[in-house]
């Protein structure tokens, strides 16, 4: 077990090795300086938490939670190489309390015999049951061991509260378009391997592997590993090359081109024709293909006003929880509240008064300038305002039966105008009715009275 833990704490230390046989690229063009690191600007951009914590060499017991390939391992690795304590690996899979516990008895005699700072990085810590990180937690404790974590698992359900109080708990993102093409691009021209079998890789080829790897460089990278491979020696990677190193059909979406437009329109136009089942197929066909789910549930969003709006309120409300829902959850898993507010769109009753309302008031408002403000719609809080009129025969709406008295609020130039008419579909049919039956009952009740 010793020459285990020394061959994985070697492992870390030498982590920028990019030449062993047998490794895949993946492995071998790991970072081993954050000036190497793509993406995770929030957490290792100049002055950010971990990029001070490693260059001060201050390392705080931490939980690095994110997607798979988004960095956890790799940042572990640049803290290894980066920080002068001892570094020592477990993964959560095959390790139990008694590994554990001669890691903690080689680390607590590196401390108190030689004042060595020691680090663990537990790879898929949520892995660990109760058992096991009831036996972590007094070591990390007593600061016999610096903790890094890593998991792909919310650590609020998967790390005991003890134990988690005592770390910072680091979120990590997909990986972005632009770094996953940084990254393919660095190992184009720094792995030798590639670089022997000289296979042509064009822009557009590339792409199609960021777009397939949704967010995760692991992937990026060992499809362009076997698509290289693929290709063979001076060969060319072409669409099908990297259709085959995907293992699926990569889907004709460009999205800074004519497709890209063609498939949003005809999911919109789907969820606005009230047809579930084409506006869920759209919705896949840009998930598949790549496209930002952030980009779609803001167009879900803009719908839920501009197409269905009081016609069923809780459509905005549906479209906005499935975006915070996406952001607390990720992908995969996100993809589930994604398909529930798009068929819920998709199936409500539809009204475009929203934006026909917003559209006619614009008119008015650019057509007409700054019209004054009616006199007794003004505050009035000295007594020169008063005595000029302002708030003068302003008519308070609740000192009135049904809280309403038939008032104009519009400038004199606009009087009467009709902004806003509500559909005779869902919840907007009862508002119409409210409304008609306001604006055709006249003011014939309450005691008048004004207030402020």
């Amino acid at each position: 077990m010793k020459t285990r833990d020394r061959g994985s704490m070697d492992l870390f230390r030498h982590g920028a090795e990019r030449s062993g046989l047998g490794k895949p690229l993946a492995d071998r063009m790991r970072p081993a300086a954050l000036s190497e690191f793509f993406g995770q600007r929030h957490l290792v951009a100049e002055g950010k938490m971990l990029e001070r914590a490693i260059n001060s060499d201050r390392i705080p017991s931490m939980i690095l939670w994110g997607p798979p390939g988004s960095g956890k391992t790799t940042l572990a690795r640049v803290i290894a190489s980066s920080t002068g304590a001892l570094f020592f690996t477990l993964s959560a899979v095959g390790s139990g309390v008694k590994e554990l516990r001669e890691v903690m008895g080689r680390a607590g005699e590196q401390r108190d015999l030689y004042g060595k700072r020691s680090i663990l990085f537990v790879d898929e810590i949520h892995r660990f049951n109760k058992a096991q990180q009831d036996a972590l937690l007094p070591h990390v404790e007593r600061g016999t061991v610096v903790l890094i974590g890593a998991t792909t698992e919310n650590p609020s359900f998967e790390v005991i509260s003890a134990l988690l109080s005592r770390c910072r708990v680091l979120r990590l993102e997909p990986l972005g378009e632009a770094d996953l093409l940084g990254i393919l691009h660095r190992a184009l021209e720094l792995d030798e391997e590639l670089q022997r079998f000289a296979a042509r890789v064009g822009d557009e080829e590339l792409e199609l592997m960021v777009r397939g790897a949704q967010g995760d460089a692991r992937r990026a990278l060992t499809s362009l590993e076997v698509a290289v491979h693929l290709a063979g020696e001076g060969g060319e990677v072409t669409r099908e090359v990297v259709e085959q190193a995907l293992q699926r059909k990569t889907l004709l979406y460009d999205k800074a081109g004519e497709e890209h437009y063609n498939v949003v329109s005809a999911f919109i136009k789907s969820m606005r024709g009230s047809d579930p089942d084409a506006a869920v197929y759209w919705m896949v066909r840009m998930l598949e293909a790549g496209e930002d789910p952030l980009f779609i549930l803001r167009r879900m969003v803009i719908f839920a006003s501009e197409d269905i709006g009081n016609a069923d309120p809780q459509a905005l409300q549906t479209a906005v929880a499935a975006l915070e829902a996406f952001r607390f959850v990720g992908l995969p898993e996100g993809v589930l509240p994604m398909s529930q507010a798009v068929t819920y769109l998709a199936s409500a009753p539809k009204s475009n008064s929203a934006l026909t309302a917003y559209s006619r008031a614009r008119k008015d408002v650019v057509d007409g300038g700054p019209l004054p403000v009616p006199l007794k719609l003004r505050n009035a809080p000295t007594s020169l305002m008063k005595a000029m009129g302002y708030g003068e025969s302003y008519r308070y709406p609740h000192n009135f039966d049904g809280h309403y008295v038939a008032e104009e609020y519009l400038p004199e130039a606009l009087r009467g105008r009709r902004y806003y008419t509500p559909s005779d579909t869902g919840h907007e049919a009862e508002i119409a009715a409210r409304l008609r039956s306001w604006r055709d009952g006249g003011d014939d009740g309450g005691d008048g009275e004004t207030s402020a």
